[in-house]
């Protein structure tokens, strides 16, 4: 976490630290050991990563590392390890999931499934943390009171306590969060519950994590288990419990991650994101979780963590140098996952989907800033690559983080420097042919989870039709992947240009958030996009006048998208695009088939409007999903 503890004196204090395990009863895993999955992990990687670069290699043969073919090549062995490594963590969890595995025993054994598994009691208190930061407390409140009549319904409440932890810098905006406060107060107090606990810092220091530090600092030695909650999260209460169980059950265990999905949603750009990851995230998060293990990541919400490990391991140091790589460490919570396991402690991802769930962001612009915020904290993540007592897997985790931003200005590299060699040198079809199949097969293998996602939906019995039905699900599914495709150059651009600022000191402010609000101005749009259509609209031009009609038309999967990227931008921010695709159930997700009812509260009718027309008594259950999406429908109504 923050204060004054130098990254020096960090390091120092951890180089002896022999993170012995807490005693307890360890979740035994049946199947294939640890050590070899992710022998077996590496060894598909490598191969895989070798053999793609050998074949470019010889397609290209570069003869000097200054030519356009060498930049090409070092592009690819820079872009290729990402997204090679999420194709077969795709490929793995495909099979797991329908495979003849169990991965109820060979991965989480630790978590019963089931609502003739819920716990009747418990031993441990747990505070329920909710961070803060000038936005909109109206709907993030509702969301909270949601969670807490669910857990109310559970008959365990008296184990949890709600903790409203502001770092607002806007005066008015904190008078509302007070206000609103109050009213949850009333609520849950009238229903006999812990009053909840509203703190408000005078500054932001250190952000999340320092926030998160000032809490345990005062209230930490109270609480077994905390769980933070971003101001979009909603979580149902019989999974908290669940989770809590869990963590009484195994002390070896300091965090446990739940697998996060998206809400219903009325805008068209956070429904169409949402379906592709929705479908995506589940044979993704087996396959990785399954080699992980005991080393899994940490997203930071939505986890229930030991306070006491925490307090123990999970101190972030402060960087030396000024920001935006020195100083306080933004993105802090794939190092405090690392750190924990430093300390003798498991983290554990929940691959499972649990009811847990999160807002996306509802326009593209506000996707591409939470993205800028990510890439400057993964960015800070480069000093602790060797840093003392570190697990071998959490190392290649932060080693991950970094390169998961490098790929995107590696593949804008390969792309110029494809340009230049076919105005230099010219575009003969061969060269051409051989740019088309390099994108492709990047892009191929970025969205192979999602791939594998629809191939698991196929698979699944009755999982369709919980998605919209046949027609509505392989149509979304089709405008997904082009929209994708139209996506990734947009969001390259962004992280090449941003990554290009962090060199000269450029950093982002780390402020309110647009969850819930439709619509972009045109202004808005030009400034934010104008950079992508000015680099789209220039290879467009220099293609077609070195290369002709072909040569334009193969590079029209690159081309296309940053030349659309501000129409693109406007008509999947727009209140009609939402309304159109709500009312069609176009990039409909399980939850608007079978409506939990931690939800049902919370979600606007037109979030769900195509439901309502085709079923006007109201909504209808979907039959439930087999194995490890069956506590999916649990609760619905």
């Amino acid at each position: 976490m923050t204060s004054q503890h130098t990254f020096a004196q960090h390091e120092r204090a951890h180089s002896i630290d022999r993170g012995d395990v807490p005693e307890g009863g360890v979740a035994r895993h049946s199947g294939m050991p640890v050590a070899w999955r992710r022998r077996l992990v590496m060894a598909l990687n490598v191969v895989t990563i070798i053999a793609l670069d050998v074949v470019v290699y010889l397609v290209l043969s570069p003869a000097s590392v200054f030519e356009p073919d060498a930049i090409i090549m070092a592009g690819f062995l820079l872009a290729s390890p990402w997204t090679v490594l999420g194709f077969w963590n795709a490929v793995i969890g495909l099979i797991l999931l329908h495979g003849a595995a169990n991965p109820a025993r060979s991965i989480y054994p630790y978590y019963k499934e089931g609502a003739d598994m819920q716990p009747e009691a418990l031993s441990s208190q747990t505070a329920l943390t909710v961070f803060l930061r000038n936005e909109d407390p109206q709907p993030v409140f509702e969301r909270l009171g949601a969670v807490w009549e669910s857990l109310r319904s559970t008959g365990l409440d008296d184990h949890f306590r709600l903790f409203f932890l502001s770092d607002t810098s806007d005066v008015h905006m904190a008078e509302a969060e007070e206000w609103a406060f109050l009213r949850l107060v009333d609520a849950i107090e009238a229903e006999g519950g812990h009053r909840p606990v509203y703190r408000r810092r005078a500054s932001n220091v250190g952000y999340k994590a320092g926030n998160i530090e000032d809490f345990l600092r005062q209230y930490g030695q109270d609480y077994d288990f905390f769980l933070p909650l971003d101001s979009d999260s909603v979580m149902a209460g019989d999974v908290i419990v669940k989770l809590a169980a869990a963590m009484e059950t195994h002390p070896e265990i300091g965090i446990l991650q739940s697998l996060v999905v998206g809400m219903p949603a009325t805008s068209g750009f956070a429904r169409m994101f949402q379906f592709g990851m929705r479908h995506g995230m589940r044979s993704f998060t087996m396959g990785s979780t399954w080699w992980t293990a005991d080393c899994g990541a940490y997203w930071g919400h939505n986890a229930l963590i030991r306070t006491a490990a925490f307090l123990a391991h999970c101190r972030l140091p402060v960087l030396p140098g000024r920001s935006p790589l020195g100083g306080h460490i933004l993105s802090h919570d794939q190092l405090e996952a690392a750190f924990m396991r430093r300390g003798g402690y498991e983290v554990r991802v929940l691959p499972i989907e649990t009811r847990s769930f999160e807002a996306n962001p509802p326009t593209l612009i506000e996707f591409a800033r939470r993205d800028l915020r990510w890439c400057q904290g993964n960015m800070q993540y480069w000093r602790f690559l060797f840093a003392p007592g570190l697990k071998l897997v959490s190392r290649f985790q932060i080693l991950q983080a970094i390169l998961m931003y490098l790929a995107p200005p590696a593949w804008i590299a390969m792309t110029f420097a494809a340009t230049w060699k076919g105005v230099t040198t010219g575009f003969t079809p061969a060269y051409v042919e051989l740019g088309f199949w390099l994108f492709i097969t990047v892009f191929l293998l970025s969205i192979s989870p999602k791939i594998a996602g629809v191939l698991d939906v196929v698979f699944t019995r009755g999982a369709i039709r919980r998605y919209g039905g046949p027609l509505r699900f392989g149509l979304s599914t089709v405008i997904e992947l082009v929209t994708s495709m139209l996506m990734a150059p947009i969001i390259a651009v962004s992280v090449s240009i941003f990554l290009l600022g962090l060199v000269f000191g450029r950093s982002v402010t780390w402020s309110g958030q647009n969850r819930d609000q439709l619509g972009v101005s045109f202004p808005t749009v030009i400034k934010a996009m104008a950079v992508q259509t000015i680099i789209g609209a220039t290879l467009a031009v220099v293609v077609f006048e070195a290369g002709g009609p072909v040569a334009t038309l193969w590079a029209l999967p690159f081309t296309g998208g940053l030349c659309a990227a501000i129409p693109f931008t406007m008509v999947t921010a727009s209140r009609w695009f939402g309304r159109w695709s709500t009312r069609l159930g176009l990039f409909a997700i399980p939850e608007e088939s079978h409506m939990p009812r931690v939800l049902s509260r919370i979600l606007p009718e037109e979030a769900r409007r195509w439901r309502r027309l085709q079923n006007r008594g109201g909504p209808t259950s979907g039959r439930a999903w087999p194995r490890a999406s069956i506590e999916q429908t649990e609760g619905g109504r």
